[in-house]
């Protein structure tokens, strides 16, 4: 008598066949968030003239961004594994929307601070669950791919804020340059509630009040304490003590949290070395990159005569090393390894910036061409291949807390690289500008920024103190990117030295994986 035949088990879900459109929804949700990194820079000329913002304050209307989005990552990550990812993406997208037309009506540095505060707040809900997506959305094969496109369009915002920034400027007034923001949310909400899957991870950690206060009161107290010394003087009680406080903060952070079962910041993702190294990398990216974009465009408007949208144009060189970057970066990855690529990739960061250090006064356009576009290059060619190689590490309950950890790290890093560089140029103009002709209450003003110079100058006829001036800013600006240089030429050697050569597979690594595992929910909608 023949046995009744034994029904084959169900064949395993195969992948989601809305993938690839799901993540250009992804993508665009990135992009709005990080052309907005950028965006406003090519706005300083006008706002420092228009709302009189001092140097300080311009830096501060940037930082307040970085040091919040810094600051919220890790909780926003946790957020996201515990209560679903596509859920957070999209409050983060609205809440960007809403503090974007808060920001396009600011009448003085203040509110403009605080609406940029609250971007960064809903920008730190964006940026990790983007990244956390991929893993419950494509199978293994198919995660590099998918991460370096999304790594790409993270990268493509940098130069294209100023490009769109500088177009709204010459047409409109500058508050438009956050009215865009308004319809792009709007598109990308719709687009991630129709095409991305719920994913969850109930198990992950809840919310540690005390250490996201430890960690955004610490990055904040430094990030004053550097933004404020070139004015006060860093022997200023008040800088000393921020100084000092912001490392006793996070000191006491970093104790807390390897002392924790289940810390927000979870110091063992770094004990994998592919995802220590290309973290480490990706964030000194962010450092010297957030310096240089910080000291070009008053140098395009100011020194060589610009306007914002003229200034936007000028820095598309590096979306042309980018693109081509992005177009061989997966090749390179698969004939040399991650390790090469992103030593290779930093390594044309460092020419670019010493080559753009060597800018003289009576320099026209064609000097920066040649190095932005060398630094497009190299910034497609680490930044993509650092963040793919880092977040392949990560199994998928962690996708959340560890791109996160990443993003902050990266945050972080373009912190500190816009309060450090930014004091140093101003310490530098300050000290070469010549203003020993000047009544002192014009002298003071003069020495606030080279576009205040510029205005006493046109205001008193005073040709000599545009020259110096121009002079001033441009040793300032070449002295930045000299360090940024440097340092970017070290970061490849660390990187040539210490990062493993195997190729990270996904899932895993960084550390042990919590027991329950992320729990997809069925709908789509």
């Amino acid at each position: 008598m023949t046995p009744p035949a034994v029904p084959a088990p169900p064949a395993p879900p195969g992948p989601d066949p809305r993938r690839w459109l799901a993540l250009v929804a992804v993508a665009l949700s990135v992009l709005v968030i990080s052309f907005d990194m950028t965006i406003l820079n090519v706005a300083l000329p006008t706002l420092a003239s228009q709302l009189r913002a001092t140097t300080g304050q311009q830096q501060w209307i940037v930082d307040s961004y970085t040091v919040v989005f810094a600051a919220a990552m890790l909780p926003a990550g946790l957020l996201g594994d515990r209560f679903g990812r596509r859920r957070t993406l999209t409050t983060g997208l609205a809440l960007f929307g809403l503090a974007s037309a808060v920001g396009m009506l600011a009448d003085s540095p203040g509110t403009l601070v605080a609406a940029r505060a609250a971007m960064g707040l809903a920008g730190a809900l964006v940026m990790p669950m983007s990244l956390a997506v991929i893993p419950g959305l494509f199978p293994a094969g198919e995660q590099r791919r998918a991460t370096a496109i999304l790594s790409a369009a993270l990268a493509a915002g940098t130069p294209l804020g100023p490009l769109i920034g500088g177009f709204l400027l010459q047409h409109f007034w500058w508050g438009a340059i956050f009215v865009i923001n308004v319809p792009l949310t709007v598109i990308g909400i719709v687009a991630c509630v129709l095409l991305l899957p719920e994913t969850r991870n109930p198990a992950a950690p809840r919310i540690d009040v005390l250490a996201t206060v430890l960690g955004a009161g610490g990055l904040a107290a430094l990030t004053y304490g550097i933004i404020e010394g070139p004015e006060r003087g860093w022997a200023d009680p008040l800088v000393i003590g921020m100084i000092g406080g912001s490392l006793v903060a996070l000191t006491v952070l970093v104790l807390r949290s390897r002392h924790q079962h289940a810390p927000m910041l979870d110091l063992t993702l770094l004990a994998d070395p592919t995802f220590l190294w290309a973290a480490g990398a990706a964030t000194l990216v962010s450092l010297v990159l957030f310096g240089a974009f910080f000291v070009l465009p008053l140098y395009f408007q100011s020194v060589l005569g610009a306007d914002a949208f003229g200034t936007g144009l000028r820095l598309m060189p590096m979306m042309v090393g980018l693109m081509v970057a992005a177009k061989l970066s997966e090749g390179l990855v698969a004939r040399i390894g991650p390790r090469s690529v992103i030593a290779l990739g930093l390594t044309s960061l460092a020419a670019a910036l010493l080559l753009g250090s060597r800018t003289s006064v009576v320099d026209g356009y064609g000097l920066a061409a040649v190095w932005l576009t060398l630094l497009g290059l190299g910034m497609g060619l680490s930044l993509i291949t650092a963040q793919a190689s880092a977040l392949l590490t990560l199994p998928p309950t962690r996708a959340g807390v560890g791109s996160g950890l990443m993003q902050t790290l990266r945050q972080v890093g373009g912190a500190i690289g816009v309060a450090v560089f930014g004091s140093m140029l101003a310490d530098s103009y300050r000290s070469a500008l010549d203003t020993a002709a000047l009544p002192a209450e014009a002298a003071h003003r003069a020495g606030q920024s080279v576009v205040a110079a510029d205005a006493v100058a046109a205001a008193s006829g005073d040709g000599a103190l545009t020259v110096s001036a121009h002079a001033a800013y441009v040793h300032g600006m070449t002295l930045v990117l000299l360090v940024s240089g440097v340092i970017a030429l070290l970061s490849a050697v660390l990187v040539a030295l210490r990062m493993p050569t195997a190729e990270p597979r996904p899932g895993t690594g960084a550390g042990p994986a919590p027991e329950t595992t992320a729990v997809p929910a069925a709908d789509h909608g």
